[in-house]
């Protein structure tokens, strides 16, 4: 499928989801850089937003373009990670004006939306989709990295809902090309700032717990982020740690994009599916996973993502 896509493109356009994450990062690149190997006469270009620095160390990252060219218009344009045209951001307009579309994604919230499809919501990532739409054998060791880091921020390092057997066996496959697995789990997953830390810290100490804790909340204010220089990207991994706390079920943390507007991750064990609680309000992800935008006070904003997870938390307690 993918593969037919990019034999009949000459010009190819690759692109993910704003502010993009391991798995967004990894299943583009590996893209990219597949096609770079295999086929070095078309042209290709990654547009995405900035990448994290630990991503870095990714085959072809330096070529990452963050400003589309005027009036350019290409044969193929290649939607990873993305459930939706409007969550491309600034490289929407390629999307829009290229002949032939084609998304591969593992969004529950994905509607089928490109010219053609490649989307299972109960794949553990992107990343892993990729690899199957690929020629195994033409995989090198640089695009293997790519995919492995994909799936590993994905899935939580094995440990989320979301791994499968097939996971695993993608991931040994994967192992097998030579990458460097532990470098790459501890540097882009395991490793934070100094900053970072300072900001996890401060989000434990001002959580706070309800509904008999099985929720917790916390937020970081953009001031807060400013004093200890962070931006979005450094908040990574908050939300999942605030919901690894005994006894929880759904995790909320945000941060102040800007004045009353908040990004607000959801986290969940198995009592409630946070996509279903995002979508209801314009965002979008996974059963376990999701996030979403909102304006107001964090009161407010806590105040209205409650009022859902209250409904699927009393469901459940009636159904036992």
């Amino acid at each position: 499928m993918l593969i037919e896509a990019i034999l009949r493109a000459e010009t190819i356009a690759v692109g993910g989801h704003v502010r993009p994450d391991g798995d967004c990062v990894g299943s583009c690149m590996a893209v990219y850089q597949y096609v770079r190997e295999n086929f070095p006469k078309k042209e290709i270009t990654v547009y995405l937003e900035e990448i994290p620095r630990t991503l870095f160390f990714m085959k072809g990252t330096e070529e990452i373009q963050r400003e589309i060219p005027e009036g350019k218009v290409y044969d193929l344009f290649v939607l990873l990670d993305c459930g939706d045209s409007d969550r491309l951001g600034f490289s929407a307009p390629l999307y829009e004006k290229a002949k032939k579309t084609f998304c591969v994604d593992h969004h529950v919230s994905n509607r089928l939306f490109a010219g053609e499809n490649y989307v299972k919501p109960d794949a553990s990532s992107t990343s892993e989709l990729v690899f199957e739409l690929l020629d195994q054998d033409k995989i090198s060791a640089a695009v293997a990295e790519c995919l492995y880091t994909g799936i590993v921020h994905d899935t939580g390092v094995f440990r989320y809902s979301c791994t499968h057997p097939s996971t695993m066996r993608v991931a040994a496959k994967l192992m097998e090309k030579g990458i460097d697995f532990t470098k790459i789990i501890t540097e882009t997953f395991d490793e934070k700032t100094y900053a970072q830390n300072q900001v996890l810290g401060r989000a434990l100490l001002e959580s706070f717990l309800f509904f008999d804790g099985k929720c917790i909340v916390s937020w970081i204010t953009k001031k807060v982020m400013d004093f200890y220089q962070v931006k979005p990207k450094h908040m990574d991994g908050i939300a999942s740690q605030l919901r690894l706390t005994k006894g929880v079920e759904v995790a909320i943390f945000m941060y102040e994009l800007e004045p009353g507007t908040y990004k607000v991750s959801l986290r969940s064990s198995e009592a409630v599916d946070v996509s279903e609680v995002a979508r209801y309000f314009g965002g979008g992800g996974h059963m376990r996973a999701s996030g979403l935008t909102m304006k107001g006070s964090p009161y407010d904003v806590i105040n209205n993502i409650s009022r859902r997870i209250e409904m699927q938390l009393c469901s459940g307690s009636e159904e036992e």
